[in-house]
C-alpha cells in the first residue's frame, strides 16, 4: 500500500509516517517508481508506536517496541528492552501518583482550613493566609 492509504488505515497523517520514517522507526521500501510502499506488517508497527503514545510513552520509547516486532516476535512487549521501558515507565508513574498524592493532601488541608476560617470569620479580624504560595512542585 502507499503512504496515503497506510495513513488512513493507522488514523494520522502522511507527515508523521514521513517522520517516523527519518527517525528510523518505519521502514523505507520505494517500489520501481519512488513511491514508498508499505504492507500489513508495517500498520501493526504503527498501531504499536500510537497506542504506546496514547498511554503517555514518548516516541524514541516506543523503538524497543517497533524493534521487537520487526525481529519477528508476535507481540511488541515481549523483548527484554520493551519490559525494561515498562518497568521504567511504572517508576515514571508511580513518582507521578506521589507527588499528585501529595498535592491533592495540601489541597485538601487549605480546603478543610478556609472553610473552618470562613465558618468563624470575625469582622475586622485578621486576613486568612495561604500556604499554598510556599511549596513549588
Amino acid at each position: 500500500m502507499r503512504i496515503g492509504e497506510l495513513a488512513a488505515r493507522a488514523g494520522t497523517t502522511t507527515r508523521t509516517l514521513r517522520y517516523y520514517e527519518s527517525r528510523g522507526l518505519l521502514p523505507a521500501r520505494r517500489a520501481g517508481n519512488g513511491y514508498r510502499t508499505y504492507d500489513e506488517h508495517d500498520l501493526k508497527l504503527l498501531e504499536q508506536i500510537r497506542t504506546l503514545q496514547d498511554f503517555g510513552f514518548d516516541l524514541e520509547e516506543t523503538r524497543p517496541f517497533v524493534e521487537c516486532l520487526r525481529a519477528g516476535h508476535p507481540e511488541g512487549d515481549t523483548c527484554p528492552a520493551s519490559l525494561a521501558v515498562y518497568r521504567r515507565k511504572l517508576d515514571e508513574l508511580d513518582s507521578l501518583i506521589g507527588q499528585l498524592t501529595s498535592v491533592r493532601e495540601t489541597v485538601a488541608r487549605q480546603l478543610a482550613r478556609a472553610e473552618l476560617a470562613a465558618e468563624a470569620e470575625v469582622p475586622g479580624g485578621p486576613d486568612p493566609g495561604c500556604e499554598l504560595g510556599r511549596h513549588t512542585w
